[in-house]
């Protein structure tokens, strides 16, 4: 039986490591691709990047945070390339207007300077304690982690904090996706919280609404097991 093109979009400062235990846990079926941004600092420059590199022309696309983001604007780009979409812990709504926008942009550039300054694992010390379930802070998903951001760079920081500040609205594109779409997300994820997914399933005709309990936005980390139970069903 051929395998499933499975074309895996990581979050910010996230690789490979994010979706390692998916990537195992599915080899018998998917030919799975991790994509790398580089220093690319747009969403539309990431999503460009996905399509010229995607190892077949048509795929399923799995996204994780500012992945899930990628992904709508993959879907804005080339909709017909995209067979199946799953979309975990992440979100569609722009930029805050006014104090709230000033001061989430004051909060991730107070994080790259703390970077620039400490080295990315001290900032990532700091940043990912409201990444987790509270349970797993200081354990061994906790300081996986700190690793994987401590691969990465202040450079590769800084353009994707640009791309999200940038990020365009989603919310009107979603009722024009019509493929198989799972939207999932853990029960304690600070970041993009169940509401939002919950907003996500309805705009989404079709789609199927997973939330991972004791979790929480690194599901993937945190909860493999569920997460890769979600996508086996997502892939059929």
């Amino acid at each position: 039986m051929s395998k499933t093109p499975l074309v895996l979009l990581p979050g910010l400062l996230c690789d490979h490591a994010v979706w390692a235990p998916q990537i195992e846990a599915l080899g018998e079926r998917v030919d799975a691709y991790v994509v790398h941004y580089g220093e690319r600092d747009s969403l539309v420059a990431m999503a460009q990047h996905v399509l010229d590199t995607a190892p077949a022309p048509r795929f399923a696309l799995a996204g994780h945070s500012m992945g899930g983001r990628v992904a709508f604007e993959v879907w804005r780009l080339a909709p017909e390339r995209v067979t199946q979409l799953a979309l975990l812990d992440t979100s569609y709504h722009p930029l805050a207007a006014g104090e709230a926008g000033e001061n989430e942009k004051l909060g991730r550039y107070t994080l790259l300077e703390k970077a620039q300054r400490e080295g990315m694992r001290a900032m990532a010390d700091e940043w990912a304690r409201g990444m987790v379930h509270e349970s797993r802070i200081g354990g061994p998903v906790f300081e996986a982690v700190l690793d994987m951001f401590g691969r990465s760079s202040p450079a590769v920081f800084a353009a994707q904090i640009k791309a999200l500040l940038d990020r365009p609205d989603a919310d009107p594109l979603l009722p024009t996706i019509t493929c198989p779409t799972l939207v999932l997300c853990g029960r304690e994820d600070m970041w993009s919280n169940p509401a939002r997914h919950q907003h996500l399933h309805a705009r989404i005709a079709g789609s199927t609404l997973v939330v991972v309990e004791r979790c929480g936005h690194m599901s993937t980390m945190e909860q493999p097991e569920a997460v890769t139970h979600a996508l086996r069903q997502w892939l059929g």
